[in-house]
This record gives C-alpha cells, sequence and structure tokens, in this order.
C-alpha cells in the first residue's frame, strides 16, 4: 500500500461551502442523481441499512426465526440509548441525558427482553463475542453497569470474562469506577469517542470537551488494565486544516492506542449540524439533498490520505478505510473486539435494546428507527413500558433472499483492506463474484479501486479503492434496497 506523503490541504477560503453545507446530509440519496460520484455517499456499517427496513405486519416469533440458525458462536450485542450530550454529527440512536429512573427502567426492559430472546435461542447457543455500544454505555452508573453485565451473562449466558468484550465510552463517562467495573467484568476493548484534541474542532462539531479531559481519561483507561484502547478521530471538520488533523493525530498516537478509527465528517438530517447548515439552499434544501460539493470531498480525500499515511508510517496495518491497528498488537486486538468493522455485519447476531439489530441469514429485524429526538424519546418510553411477551417477536426489519446474502456478502469482505478469497464466495452461492456482479466489479475495475496486480484468486480494493470505500459500498446495494432507503421518511 502506498505511503506517499500527501501534501497540505488548504482550509476552505472564505465563502467556501464547509461541512456545514455538506450535500450529503442524506446518505441514502441515488447516488446516480449527478454526474459527480462523491466518494462519501454513505457509511455502510451494516446491509442493509436500518432506513430499508419496514413493519412486519406478521410479526414472525423470534423461535421459528432461530429455530434453523446456527447458535454456537453468537454475537451479542447490548444498545444504550442514553449520552451526556448528543455531537453535532451524530445519528445514532441515542437521547440526551435521563430523567430520574430511566436508567434504571431500561435496564428492567432489557432484562425482561432478555428472557424470551434466550428461550427463542435455545438451549444450546453459545455467545463467542459480546459489545456494549449506544449512544454512551459509560453514561450508565458503575452500579449499572455491573448490572448490565449482568444481563448479559446471567439472563442471556454469555460468558464475558472468556470472550472479546467492547465496549464504547467518551472522556467525560470514562470514570475510574466505571473503567474498574468493566475492566474486572473482562473488557478486552474500549473504544473512546475523541473525535478531535484541538479544542476549538471538538466545538466546531459540537462535541464540547477540553483536551486536558480527554488526555485524563486516557490515562484513566491505561491505568484500568484495559488491553485494547481505540481512539476515534474524525477529519473533516470547519476550520481543520493538515497541520491541526496532524496534531490530533501524534496526540493519539502518543497514547500507543492498538487501534484508531480515522472517521469522515458526514452532517446528517435531523443531527445538530444538520439543523444548523449555514445555508440551506446551497446543499441543496433543508433536508440535506442536492449536489455533491467537490471541493469538500477533495479536502476529506487529502486528510484521509494524510492520516493513513501517518499510521501506516508509525508502525500501523490498514484493516479498512476506517480501521488502522499497531502492528504486532493484531491478537491482541483480535481479542479485544478489533474486527468491529466485520462483526456489525455478521449473521447470528443477538441484539438487545431499543436500537440494537439482530441479525438471522432469513430476516434482519430491530425496533423502529429514528434520528429526531422526540422520536427517539418516544421509541424508549414504549421500550420501557413493555411486557415480556411482547418481545417474543420480530417487529420492524427486513428479509433477506439469496441476491441481498451475496450482496452483503461481498460488501462485508471487499470493504475489508485484505478482501476475500473468490473460491470461499463460489463455494458458498455456486458462481465466482464477478458472474454475479459484472458491471460493478467492472465498474471498480476500471476505476483504479481494485487490486488487480494482487494475491490471485483474492479480490480486494486498491488503496485508492479503500479510499472510495463509502461510494464502493452504495454502488453494490440492491435496486430494491436503493428505492426503501429513498423512500424512508427521516424523522
Amino acid at each position: 500500500m502506498s505511503t506517499t506523503t500527501v501534501s497540505a490541504a488548504a482550509p476552505f477560503p472564505d465563502g467556501a461551502p464547509g461541512p456545514h453545507r455538506d450535500p450529503h446530509r442524506d446518505p441514502h440519496r441515488d447516488p446516480h442523481q449527478s454526474s459527480y460520484q462523491s466518494p462519501y455517499q454513505s457509511y455502510v456499517y451494516a446491509y442493509p441499512h436500518k432506513t430499508a427496513y419496514r413493519r412486519l405486519p406478521e410479526r414472525p416469533a423470534l423461535r421459528g426465526l432461530w429455530a434453523r440458525e446456527r447458535t454456537d458462536a453468537l454475537s451479542l450485542y447490548l444498545h444504550i440509548p442514553f449520552c451526556e450530550v448528543r455531537c453535532g454529527f451524530c445519528n445514532l440512536f441515542t437521547r440526551i441525558g435521563a430523567p430520574d429512573g430511566l436508567t434504571g427502567a431500561y435496564l428492567d426492559a432489557l432484562e425482561r427482553q432478555a428472557g424470551p430472546v434466550r428461550e427463542a435461542l435455545g438451549g444450546g447457543a453459545r455467545f463467542a463475542t459480546a459489545a456494549f455500544g449506544g449512544g454512551t454505555p459509560t453514561f450508565l452508573t458503575a452500579a449499572e453497569l455491573e448490572r448490565l453485565c449482568d444481563i448479559a451473562e446471567e439472563r442471556m449466558g454469555a460468558d464475558l470474562r472468556a470472550v472479546p468484550l467492547s465496549v464504547e465510552a467518551s472522556p467525560s463517562t470514562a470514570t475510574a469506577d466505571r473503567l474498574a467495573v468493566l475492566a474486572g467484568r473482562g473488557t478486552t476493548r474500549l473504544s473512546l469517542g475523541v473525535q478531535s484534541f484541538v479544542d476549538a474542532e471538538a466545538r466546531a462539531a459540537v462535541r464540547p470537551q477540553r483536551r486536558s479531559d480527554v488526555e485524563a481519561a486516557l490515562g484513566r483507561v491505561r491505568e484500568a488494565g484495559i488491553p485494547v484502547l481505540n481512539i476515534d478521530l474524525i477529519y473533516g471538520i470547519e476550520g481543520q486544516t493538515t497541520a491541526s488533523w496532524q496534531r490530533s493525530l501524534d496526540a493519539a498516537l502518543a497514547w500507543e492506542p492498538e487501534e484508531l478509527y480515522l472517521y469522515p465528517l458526514y452532517v446528517r438530517p435531523l443531527t445538530g449540524l444538520g439543523r444548523t447548515a449555514a445555508d440551506p439552499d446551497a446543499s441543496g434544501g433543508p433536508d440535506g439533498s442536492g449536489v455533491p460539493d467537490p471541493r469538500w470531498d477533495t479536502q476529506r480525500l487529502a486528510l484521509y490520505r494524510h492520516g493513513r499515511d501517518h499510521l501506516l508510517a508509525h508502525g500501523y496495518e490498514q484493516v479498512s478505510m476506517r480501521m488502522f491497528r499497531r502492528t504486532g498488537t493484531a491478537a491482541a486486538a483480535k481479542t479485544g473486539g478489533g474486527t468491529a468493522d466485520h462483526a456489525c455485519q455478521t449473521d447470528g447476531m443477538v441484539g438487545l435494546g431499543c436500537g440494537a439489530r439482530s441479525y438471522t441469514s432469513a430476516l434482519h429485524y430491530s425496533f423502529d428507527y429514528a434520528v429526531g429526538m422526540r422520536r427517539i424519546r418516544s421509541i424508549v418510553d414504549d421500550y420501557v413500558s413493555r411486557p415480556a411477551e411482547s418481545f417474543a417477536h420480530a417487529e420492524v426489519g427486513r428479509w433477506m433472499d439469496t441476491d441481498e446474502a451475496r450482496r452483503r456478502h461481498l460488501l462485508q469482505s471487499l470493504l475489508q483492506a485484505e478482501g476475500m478469497e473468490t473460491a470461499e464466495y463460489a463455494d458458498r452461492f455456486g458462481a465466482p463474484p464477478a458472474e454475479h456482479f459484472p458491471a460493478e466489479l467492472a465498474g471498480f475495475a476500471e476505476r483504479g479501486w481494485l487490486d488487480e496486480g494482487g494475491a490471485p484468486g483474492r479480490l480486494r480494493l486498491s488503496a485508492e479503492g479503500l479510499a472510495h470505500s463509502d461510494a464502493v459500498g452504495p454502488a453494490l446495494f440492491s435496486p430494491s434496497v436503493r428505492a426503501a432507503m429513498a423512500a424512508y421518511d427521516p424523522r
């Protein structure tokens, strides 16, 4: 992979469209609507996206859905939909704060849900990985985190000390008592959402924090002895330059994290930045649709390449467009949940909590999805009031046919730096990927996005292809998924 240094990208001149004018505040727009093909169409962290899910009128019983599934190596995910503040770029399923008693009521509901879910899985179910996400799981108190672990272990049967356990945290909630609970219960990976070590950039991303507080939190994580530390950083923030981006990179590297995730900034509908767009007309209206901005795309690509090359030069290997792992710690990273890009795509995912997904080979399902605060609060309130029996059925989701399974397999493999063995794909689906996706793969090759001089029998992206992962992924969406996402009404 190339490590050529990228020249410094100039900051936006006065009046030029910065990130608050991003045309991709709706990442699910049809990428064929414009002659200019942006490299930033959609972050494909799961396929199909929740905006392609719909109400399931048949409300299938979980017992029937899981009856023919392998359950000896499941992934367990518990979603905590609470944050102390919502970052300006965030469109995750989370609410700001919690009235007195709500977190306890939410844990009560998680415990009620665990009963019928565990029953549906059957007595032979075993978990190979576990993760707590959100939201911010460490929004919970230390005592509530103990209870969360108890639900995972005693109600769901996951042995947290024997399997990789990954937990997300924010600097302000990564307190010593919470970290002690997580370390004591077997957490192998702690992901800290820093985003920027430059205070002005954090404020621009509507993430109020000070670098001194971030550094203190990182010190506490290291003191807790959790084996794998991941630090999340964002590029493309308004006012960010190559020099300020490198300051954040170097500040992160000083802690020698086992993993680093570099995310491009997206500005999406109903988020803080989306609601405060500097000029709605410049991005095609207040819903964020419209013509892509090549200048911001160029800026983000330059910052990505600079960050990539800087990390490669400092002893990291690239796992995906976003994920970098410190060379020599691959084994530790794997035991710490370091394959997170891959894990959220795996069949056999069991999710608890509103906001969590579950995956069987036939159906992907969840609860209702929203981004707007009012609707999220309503969904959380509904969840905490439900009786146990209401959790025995799937209510919102998308059925998966053979074509969608092929697309998902290709996506989840191709977006990883190592790519995939074409023979493995052919064994599973009866033909090589080029036979099922001739136009898509030919288009990637024409753009130089495929590593055509690589190992025989392996399909993988080139360095430039990885840089364009957020265009590669959407190009593989099926027409029906694309139509369902386009018809989704953001709320």
